[in-house]
């Protein structure tokens, strides 16, 4: 008697089981990040009056001079942002006129101080030297999470320096923003190969 019983009971469990089978299961979603439209690639001259020097900027961007510090003016009329609407990104520009050595070394080791802050945060830190005539200088580049990925610094190491850096406007995400930082790159070789101080 207890047999069938037995039996009864795990026929029942078994023709339960297969219904478990059924129910989606959760997966989680890959992530997917926005998919970005490129601008085509073209150059203007850039040849503002207060500024000792020219160069070639992308066609799709702007120049932002309004640049205030703590309710105080910029240290120089050459400081200016060049602005890439499409990517939410800024390339800050700051001139510094060089009067002393000091002033040279100070400026160096102002922009390592920035470099090594940003290195914190990234994985590592590359540096390629700059030499074309006499434009001199470096191009650093942040890899993984810092807050700026290219760093450069140009000057002729006697009366003019100038420092640039981009940035953009939003949460660091290296794996999403690799493409677009790559594509900036290539602006900012742009730069520096077009770039000339103005003849005094």
């Amino acid at each position: 008697m207890k047999y069938p019983v037995f039996s009864l009971l795990i026929m029942m469990a078994l023709s339960v089981l297969p219904s478990c089978g059924d129910q989606a299961v959760d997966s989680p979603k890959p992530r997917i990040y926005p998919k970005v439209v490129y601008p085509e690639r073209a150059y203007q001259d850039f040849d503002m009056e207060s500024c000792p020097f020219n160069f070639k900027i992308p066609s799709y961007s702007t120049l932002d001079r309004d640049k205030r510090f703590f309710g105080e003016d910029p240290l120089h009329p050459c400081w200016f942002d060049i602005v890439i609407p499409v990517f939410d990104a800024r390339i800050y520009m700051s001139y510094y006129p060089i009067q002393s050595r000091s002033d040279f070394d100070k400026f160096i080791s102002d922009s390592y101080t920035i470099a090594n802050q940003i290195n914190q945060r990234s994985d590592y830190m590359d540096e390629f030297i700059i030499s074309k005539g006499d434009v001199g200088g470096l191009i650093l580049e942040f890899e993984g999470h810092a807050a700026s990925p290219t760093h450069f610094i140009l000057t002729d190491t006697t009366n003019h320096f100038l420092r640039g850096a981009l940035y953009f406007n939003t949460t660091v995400r290296p794996d999403s923003l690799a493409p677009v930082i790559d594509f900036l790159k290539e602006d900012i070789s742009k730069i520096i190969e077009t770039f000339e101080w103005k003849s005094e």
